[in-house]
């Protein structure tokens, strides 16, 4: 297996540039990660001084993937994965929860630095039954993801398959033309496949996130929360998923890990994390 993941990532760009704050480690520094440096942080402590929960919501959203991801194979029979917008590996990656249900899960990785593609080299194993693999391309091209053999050669696009989009739509400004990128991956993926989405928005402290955005845009990030309504656009042309589109923290609670049940709380704030969250199902 690892090398059939070393072929699908040779030659790819390695060079790190530290001197600039990128989201992937920023997110990282949020989890507690060690895999960030001074430009990252500091991005990651000017956010958080606007949001002083950011650290915590960072974890719901995590949170959130796997129980997706339980939803898709415990409930959904779906055993392919497109996880775009990766982000550096850390505990309960897409791979590890499926594959913990069905070992003959298959989950393509895509991101677009060159750090995550360093850890996936080391840490992105899988069963034997299974298989993952690592694309270095970026969602803004999606032609880029979907025209890549490493991609083909491990999912099988006559089955359905799961997008996950988390955390990622919003770093596309709406002249980015983010309903056309889903779109164009949509139309990749058979009927019965799904679609993840999470993203920030500013429906429950406009001025707070206001300040985000600034700052994210200072250090050269597009930072762009969608409200609630235009998140559920982001479906379009699926049927989405019971609840919906839902404060993160809200979406299928039930499908919490068990080992980490002692610490759901019953009752839950929805506004705790500001997220959005759904999944919806191509028919």
């Amino acid at each position: 297996m690892q090398d059939s993941q070393d072929q699908a990532t040779a030659g790819l760009p390695t060079k790190i540039d530290t001197s600039v704050a990128h989201e992937a480690r920023v997110y990282d520094y949020w989890l507690g990660g060690k895999d960030n440096y001074p430009a990252d942080r500091a991005l990651g402590d000017a956010i958080a001084s606007h949001i002083p929960a950011i650290r915590s919501m960072a974890r719901a959203n995590r949170a959130f993937l796997g129980r997706a991801v339980r939803y898709l194979v415990g409930e959904a029979g779906i055993s392919q994965f497109l996880d775009i917008g990766t982000g550096i590996p850390t505990a309960g990656n897409t791979h590890e929860v499926a594959q913990h249900l069905d070992p003959a899960a298959r989950v393509v990785y895509v991101d677009n630095d060159p750090i995550v593609l360093a850890h996936a080299r080391a840490l992105m194993s899988s069963t034997q039954e299974g298989r993952t693999a690592f694309i270095h391309a970026d969602l803004h091209d999606p032609r880029s993801i979907l025209s890549q053999s490493t991609l083909t050669s491990t999912l099988d696009f006559d089955r359905p398959v799961a997008i996950m989009l988390v955390a990622i739509m919003m770093y596309f400004r709406d002249s980015d033309d983010p309903h056309g990128v889903i779109d164009t991956m949509l139309d990749a993926i058979p009927s019965g496949s799904y679609l993840v989405i999470t993203h920030p928005t500013a429906d429950f402290d406009d001025r707070a996130m206001a300040r985000v955005v600034s700052s994210a845009e200072q250090a050269g990030i597009t930072f762009n929360p969608r409200s609630g309504a235009e998140t559920t656009g982001l479906f379009a042309g699926t049927e989405l998923v019971e609840p919906g589109v839902v404060p993160v923290v809200t979406w299928r609670p039930e499908l919490t890990d068990k080992l980490s049940m002692g610490s759901v709380q019953a009752s839950v704030d929805p506004e705790s994390a500001w997220y959005w969250a759904g999944i919806g199902r191509k028919p």
